[in-house]
């Protein structure tokens, strides 16, 4: 979309979490732009809440490296990661999507996350849905993002990002994109499907 965004945004209530399937992330090998996703192979995931212990991969077509990652089982049940902050809540790798913005750091997971934030921003009215505010990724937006008078530079910020998520190369990283450890408290939610992935769709 473009980067004015709409003239009214209504809030849906998607959480944070329905934007981890795709995870754009700075590769441990390279330092170019991996692809963080659920494993290949897995049904889809009936809940959305499932994104967030479904096993992973990390992949770098620059390199071609890779790692797995699988939720820790306690008990029956599966410990779910947690989505926020500028690392992915999976392999806590740097957001490849992040740059410099109003004196903080903005961010996203991917491109269909990116667009979600641009509507929002670019609104001249927002309405609220009936979710929860807990629960809500708009309504627990940091309020500097928020504010009018740091749409103009809000909506640059999110149209850089547009072009770093056409790059992959190590050189076109971002001078925000490294470890910053700002990842948000854990409170280890636990998920439970009957056992931790018997079906055969937890990782080895």
């Amino acid at each position: 979309m473009g980067g004015t965004g709409p003239s009214r945004h209504r809030d849906r209530g998607d959480p944070l979490v329905r934007y981890t399937g795709r995870i754009l992330v700075v590769c441990p090998g390279c330092g170019g732009r991996a692809l963080v996703t659920p494993r290949p192979g897995l049904p889809p995931p009936r809940y959305v809440s499932e994104l967030l212990v479904l096993p992973r991969r990390l992949t770098c077509a620059g390199c071609g490296a890779t790692a797995g990652w699988s939720a820790d089982v306690r008990g029956a049940g599966l410990v779910a990661a947690q989505p926020g902050g500028t690392e992915d809540p999976f392999f806590r790798r740097p957001l490849w999507l992040q740059t410099r913005c109003a004196g903080r750091v903005l961010w996203a997971y991917d491109v269909e996350h990116l667009e979600a934030l641009g509507a929002y921003v670019g609104a001249v009215v927002r309405e609220r849905g009936g979710a929860s505010p807990t629960r809500a990724m708009f309504a627990r937006l940091p309020r500097w993002l928020e504010e009018s008078g740091h749409r103009a530079e809000v909506l640059a910020g999110l149209e850089r990002l547009r072009e770093l998520a056409r790059r992959s190369a190590p050189g076109d990283r971002s001078d925000a994109a490294y470890e910053r450890g700002d990842r948000p408290r854990p409170y280890r939610a636990l998920y439970f499907r009957g056992g931790p992935y018997e079906d055969g769709t937890r990782d080895p």
